[in-house]
């Protein structure tokens, strides 16, 4: 049952690619199945554990032997990894059957579900791996396929660029994952999770010489490896992928951005909890990281009008709470928070699906309103998902971000004090561009093409039921697991997650000021009501605020994306490509390589050829004198005893050869 899980969706890839263009739909069902029962299985998986607290490891095979280092194919199921299995099938299932009606009339609907399927696999693969090389095979599987996923319909150049920004940009992550696992292999002999963590005692210890400074071996690891999680994650710095993802078709993004790719680098933080702990200056980097991704991100979706980018903004910021909550040492905390977020980001996302494609795939939400009443189901579960985003009382988010920016305060340091404040503003921009979306498209005046607003309808069962089930999950999930994930005295996680004693907080968050546990409901609520009073009442004196200088001034500044795509396209690609053309391209390829390499022997065998054909004059006498010479060389090369004698008279020869 353990291996089922991993590679039943691997099973329902290798059907559907292979066999799809033969089977048509009927391989949809099989890929969709396929997960389904994986679903089963991690949902029994997790019942044995929580009853038994038991932790299974199995052995498949040895991969390679090098010197004394043993790599093997062995897969563990602790506690952390059984609720990444949950959320990763149970989002995938749903979003594999919201596929085949959302994606119904596409052509290479076979070669989109095993797209799906494979990325299932991968991101199983990576969660349930027991050493750290495993699961960079599973690390770099789920940047593969959502390059291929994002790239799906790969006739339209933004989809192009959109999938080659994220393999790219995820490349820079990945280099420090592997200066990280080098490390880690140097030191420890081993890339075995229970090895590694073992010894990470005895690493803090060991520092680096350099310049005249002695740097922790430890803290270059661990931020090395958050640099990587940076990349998938989508933290301040290397984000700039995320928004542009959403050239995918829909239901990508609701796997991207719920159960897969984005959650990764959350989980590879809660993994490696047993090193962070040794590294309290990563833990500082990591939450000041988290914090500035929060505030960016929120801010960020204020302004934007593309219907889907607001959601994956939200993603971003949502991904900062995590990972700030990860660098308080709050690992558990952070884990509860990735899986409440990823039912109410999955509604959101194939909730948003469902009213694209009911107004002809358009986006932008100015073009959008009046929608309350011809989709009132996706109107109901879109509500329930911002709800639960902003964090209202008693939905999903509610449990989990109000904890982590309660702990963030407990904590008592000037770090955590920054991260709940700048978590708090955060929580205010999120339940304003949630109520802006809402207003925008279903509570304003129709602004859209008349055709297609009146042609809008509710979808088919196949895509109402994962509405239905996500928004069921999105209100009870939150209440019906903190005392499991995050109670008091709850030994939950066992030794799936290592927290140092002073460092755990959760006892301490009933004694923090009531003011500060109500602050961030108090944002939120503000948050939502400026933004409806705005839109509904003031949309005239925001007009008149449009045209000041320093309004004009923030919305270039918010709308653009802090410029950070600009800051990278003129100060870093175009100086890149700059010197790969003029330093790399023309003088080195084209220039000392050519030269002396192809382009300078074709060169040379001509400029020899030339020559030589300039000795064929047709005049016997001058071919009978070459003759003569050659003959004579070759005589007294023969029988010359010192070649030196033999070039001196040869030389005599031909210096006198005009006296005859």
């Amino acid at each position: 049952m353990l291996l089922s899980i991993v590679f039943l969706p691997l099973l329902g890839f290798i059907f559907t690619s292979s066999l799809g263009f033969l089977t048509g739909r009927g391989s949809t069902i099989i890929s969709t199945f396929s997960v389904f029962l994986a679903c089963l299985f991690s949902i029994k998986l997790f019942s044995v554990l929580l009853l038994t607290g038991s932790i299974f490891k199995v052995f498949v095979g040895k991969w390679f032997h090098f010197a004394s280092v043993d790599i093997n194919w062995s897969f563990c199921f602790d506690k952390l990894t059984v609720i990444m299995l949950f959320v990763v099938t149970f989002i995938s299932t749903l979003v594999h059957l919201y596929s085949t009606e959302y994606m119904g009339e596409d052509p290479h609907l076979p070669r989109f579900m095993s797209y799906l399927s494979l990325f299932t696999f991968f991101m199983l693969i990576l969660v349930t791996s027991n050493n750290f090389l495993q699961m960079f095979v599973g690390w770099e599987g789920v940047g593969l396929s959502s390059y291929l996923l994002i790239n799906f319909w790969f006739t339209r150049i933004q989809a192009n660029k959109a999938a080659m920004k994220a393999m790219l940009v995820n490349r820079v992550g990945d280099f420090f994952i592997l200066c990280a696992l080098f490390g880690l292999l140097y030191l420890c002999g081993s890339l075995e999770y229970d090895v590694v963590f073992s010894v990470a005692p005895y690493m803090s210890e060991l520092y680096i010489l350099e310049l005249g400074y002695r740097f922790p071996v430890l803290d270059v690891i661990c931020i090395a490896l958050f640099l990587g999680a940076m990349g998938k994650s989508a933290q301040l710095g290397l984000h700039t992928w995320l928004p542009d993802a959403m050239e995918g078709p829909t239901p990508v993004s609701a796997l991207i951005h719920a159960a897969t790719m984005v959650t990764a680098g959350v989980f590879l933080l809660a993994r490696c909890s047993f090193l962070f702990e040794f590294s309290p200056s990563a833990l500082v980097f990591v939450q000041y990281v988290g914090a500035c991704t929060a505030i960016f991100a929120a801010s960020t979706g204020l302004f934007q009008n593309d219907m889907k980018k607001v959601i994956a903004y939200s993603t971003c910021s949502q991904l900062g709470y995590m990972v700030f909550a990860a660098g308080l040492s709050n690992y558990d905390v952070s884990v509860f928070h990735l899986s409440n977020h990823a039912f109410f980001k999955a509604l959101l996302f194939l909730a948003a699906g469902s009213v694209i494609h009911a107004v002809s795939d358009e986006q932008d939400m100015r073009k959008m309103g009046g929608l309350k009443r011809l989709l009132p189901f996706a109107y109901s579960v879109i509500v329930i998902g911002s709800l639960a985003l902003v964090g209202f009382p008693f939905l999903a988010g509610f449990y989990s971000k109000d904890v982590i920016l309660e702990a963030a305060f407990a904590q008592n340091s000037a770090n955590s004090h920054f991260c709940f404040y700048l978590g708090t503003i955060a929580a205010f921009f999120t339940a304003f561009y949630s109520t802006r979306l809402l207003f925008l498209v279903f509570l304003a005046e129709p602004n859209g093409n008349k055709l297609a607003t009146f042609g809008a309808h509710e979808p088919s069962w196949r895509m109402s039921l994962p509405l239905f089930l996500l928004a069921i999950f999105s209100i009870t999930v939150g209440f019906l697991t903190k005392d499991i994930f995050i109670g008091f005295g709850s030994d939950f996680w066992d030794s799936s997650i290592f927290i140092f004693s002073q460092n755990y907080v959760l006892r301490d968050i009933e004694f923090i000021n009531l003011f500060y546990k109500l602050a961030p409901l108090f944002f939120t609520l503000f948050g939502t009501a400026l933004a409806y009073l705005i839109y509904a009442f003031a949309l005239s004196n925001v007009y008149t605020l449009k045209q000041t200088s320093l309004f004009q001034a923030v919305y270039n500044f918010l709308s653009r994306k802090w410029y950070f795509d600009r800051l990278y396209n003129e100060m870093i690609t175009q100086s890149v490509l700059s010197y790969s053309l003029y330093g790399l391209y023309i003088n080195i390829d084209r220039g000392i390589l050519e030269k002396s390499g192809p382009s300078g022997s074709v060169a040379a065998v001509r400029g020899i050829s030339k020559e030589m054909n300039s000795l064929q004059s047709g005049d016997i006498k001058q071919y009978l004198l070459l003759f003569l010479i050659s003959g004579l060389g070759i005589v007294f090369l023969t029988f010359c005893q010192s070649p030196v004698l033999t070039f001196a008279c040869f030389a005599s020869f031909i210096s006198n050869l005009d006296d005859f």
